[in-house]
């Protein structure tokens, strides 16, 4: 069962969006981001002391308001920063059949790397279904690729790659 008890440093939320993930999503954009990405699409997200603090409830009470949604999508700033309360999140999120994508400017290596010392960071990484992983890099923006700004990026399945034991992608154009 999750907790929303928990607070979160929110930057941002779109009710609705079908540019950041498949389906209808609400996306959660924290505040806090030390990657500071050239070109970034939301440098106000950056500051950890901006933002506004809310519970977890704030998010799920607007979430319920949808009933088309297909899940919920992370930005930021940067998610794994809040990993606890993104963890209770996405737990929310899956007891109700949605479905979780989260943006991170760290590798998918960098993040296992962290959960290894971080239990939050480990159970948010068991918690999502999509990763777009890979710090966003203007000399390879490209505006044709799905879901993810530069060529770096991955889109990764990460039920598939939790079960195979390899990075299994779910886009690879």
């Amino acid at each position: 069962m999750s907790d929303l008890s928990q607070t979160i440093k929110l930057a941002d939320i779109v009710p609705e969006s079908v540019v950041d993930g498949k389906g209808i999503r609400m996306t959660v954009f924290v505040q806090g981001c030390r990657h500071k990405c050239p070109g970034c699409q939301n440098p106000t997200t950056w500051d950890e002391s901006g933002g506004e603090e809310h519970a977890l409830k704030f998010i799920t009470d607007i979430a319920e308001r949808n009933p088309l949604l297909d899940g919920l999508t992370f930005s930021g700033g940067e998610p794994f920063l809040q990993p606890a309360p993104l963890c209770e999140l996405a737990k929310w999120c899956h007891e109700r059949g949605m479905n979780v994508w989260s943006y991170s400017g760290y590798t998918l290596e960098q993040l296992r790397e962290t959960g290894e010392t971080n239990p939050a960071v480990k159970r948010l990484l068991e918690e999502i279904d999509v990763l777009v992983d890979g710090p966003f890099i203007e000399a390879q923006k490209d505006l044709t690729l799905a879901f993810r700004g530069s060529r770096n990026q991955r889109v990764i399945d990460m039920k598939q790659t939790r079960e195979r034991g390899e990075i299994v992608l779910l886009m690879n154009e």
